[in-house]
C-alpha cells in the first residue's frame, strides 16, 4: 500500500475537523471520565487547539493517504509536555481503524519523523497501551537512543519519548 502525506492546508481543514470526530470517539477508550458529551448534532464539541494548526508557525497538519485515499491525519507542532526544549511533538496522530494493522500508520509516522531532523517528543496517554508499544517501535527504528519519562502532572499523564532524529 502506497502511503503519502499531503499537507493539510485550509482547503483540507474540514476534512482533519471531521476526521478528529473519529479520533475523539476512539480516544475516548482511554479516558477515566468522560470529558465530552455529544452535543444534539451528533458531534463531539471542536478542540480547541485544533485550529492552531492552521495558524501558529510551525504548526503542520497533515492528511494521511493510503492508496489516494484519506486514512487518518498527522498533526505537528513544537509543544512537547516534558518542559524541556522540543524541536518537534507530535500533537496528534490518528488512522482510521480499517487501515490499522496494514502498515500505513508505520509509513506515515516514519514519514513524518524523518523529514523533520530534531529533538522531538511524542507524548501517549497512560491507558493507551497499544500506541505507546507502537511508538516505541517508530522511535527505535529512527533514533539509537530514546528516552522515556512517565509524567503525571498538569502537563501530561503518560509516557513522553524523546528521542533526536538525525
Amino acid at each position: 500500500m502506497k502511503v503519502q502525506l499531503e499537507a493539510a492546508g485550509g482547503d483540507k481543514r474540514a476534512t482533519v475537523e471531521n476526521l478528529f470526530q473519529l479520533y475523539v470517539h476512539d480516544f475516548t477508550d482511554f479516558w477515566t471520565e468522560r470529558r465530552a458529551e455529544l452535543g444534539e448534532d451528533g458531534r463531539f464539541p471542536p478542540y480547541p487547539p485544533l485550529a492552531a494548526y492552521w495558524s501558529e508557525p510551525g504548526a503542520e497538519p497533515f492528511l494521511i493517504r493510503a492508496d489516494g485515499q484519506v486514512a487518518g491525519f498527522v498533526l505537528i507542532d513544537g509543544h512537547g509536555h516534558s518542559g524541556l526544549p522540543t524541536d518537534f511533538n507530535m500533537g496528534e496522530f490518528f488512522v482510521a481503524r480499517h487501515y490499522r494493522r496494514e502498515g500505513v500508520g508505520q509509513d506515515a509516522a516514519l514519514q513524518a519523523l524523518r523529514a523533520r531532523p530534531g529533538q522531538w517528543e511524542i507524548a501517549v496517554a497512560r491507558r493507551n497501551l497499544g500506541a505507546q508499544a507502537f511508538w516505541r517501535r517508530i522511535a527505535a527504528t529512527v533514533a539509537p537512543q530514546v528516552e522515556e519519562l512517565d509524567r503525571d502532572d498538569e502537563r501530561w499523564n503518560g509516557l513522553i519519548l524523546r528521542l533526536v532524529v538525525a
